[in-house]
């Protein structure tokens, strides 16, 4: 499948317009085709960037710490890197934290991983969370690996496995202890980041919370901001985001993962594109 060239621009998805308030945020004053706006939702603040997967000119991949060609395993690990120096490298529209990673030594990344339609990281046996794949032509899916089997993931272009799950088929869907998560600092009240699609699949949710958040109060406000499937992403002291290479949320610890988005404004790499191009021509990995 392949998208046809036509210009268009990511535009401010308000929801349920009763329930959202929305400011834009103070950015340089041209017209970008990627944009991120700040409000509220049910008293909660937040940052929020609407990524159109139909855009020719919009895509999305995974950075590494230290400029690592594979994620951090427990065999080989490239440690962290401070934020600023993730941004600095990644000149896109919109940089933020990815998943989690242990407290181990090697800073093990969590689930497997997939960028420019290669594997950053795979475990045959990898049943853990939620992952967030896009296939040719950017079309999206969410799959909870112990409760709908795994993903596959060769066929993604893109793919992040964290969460919980937040949201399925439009309705609130939380059973972390099942998808394998017991840590408390997940399952309390955190500060958190989370990701998810609207029902067409045309268009990607990312959101930043400023205030912390159960997983509930994290749900219900990814629903009322019109997502039909979410999942959160790794939050505490990993969230993150910057903008056109401001930071807007510093990060409060190195990481080793972030989520680099790269529109007509900043244009992706060449060879991000021609990765792009040449999986749409195979569908697999």
């Amino acid at each position: 499948m392949k998208i046809t060239k036509m210009q268009r621009r990511s535009f401010l998805f308000l929801g349920a317009a009763s329930l959202v308030k929305t400011l834009t945020m103070a950015l340089p004053s041209q017209a970008e085709p990627l944009q991120i706006t700040r409000g509220q939702i049910n008293s909660i603040p937040f940052y929020r960037t609407i990524i159109d997967l139909t855009d020719p000119d919009t895509y999305i991949t995974i950075g590494l710490a230290n400029n690592a060609e594979f994620a951090n395993t427990i065999q080989k690990t490239n440690g962290d890197e401070a934020f600023d120096n993730l941004v600095t490298r990644y000149p896109a529209t919109i940089v933020a934290n990815g998943t989690f990673f242990a407290k181990n030594p090697q800073k093990t990344v969590m689930g497997n991983m997939v960028a420019q339609g290669k594997f950053l990281k795979y475990s045959y046996w990898e049943n853990f969370g939620t992952t967030l794949g896009l296939k040719t032509g950017n079309k999206p899916e969410m799959i909870t690996a112990r409760v709908q089997g795994q993903p596959k993931w060769h066929e993604h272009w893109f793919s992040i496995t964290c969460g919980p799950r937040l949201l399925r088929q439009g309705e609130i869907w939380l059973n972390p202890k099942i998808e394998g998560f017991k840590d408390p600092h997940v399952l309390g009240i955190a500060a958190r980041t989370a990701i998810g699609f609207t029902k067409d699949g045309t268009k990607l949710i990312l959101v930043n919370f400023e205030i912390n958040l159960s997983l509930q109060q994290e749900a219900e406000a990814m629903k009322a901001l019109g997502c039909y499937e979410a999942m959160n992403l790794d939050g505490g002291a990993s969230r993150a985001l910057a903008a056109n290479g401001k930071i807007i949320v510093p990060a409060g610890r190195a990481l080793t993962n972030v989520i680099v988005i790269y529109d007509s404004q900043n244009p992706a790499p060449q060879e991000l594109t021609q990765a792009w191009e040449k999986f749409q021509k195979t569908g697999k990995i």
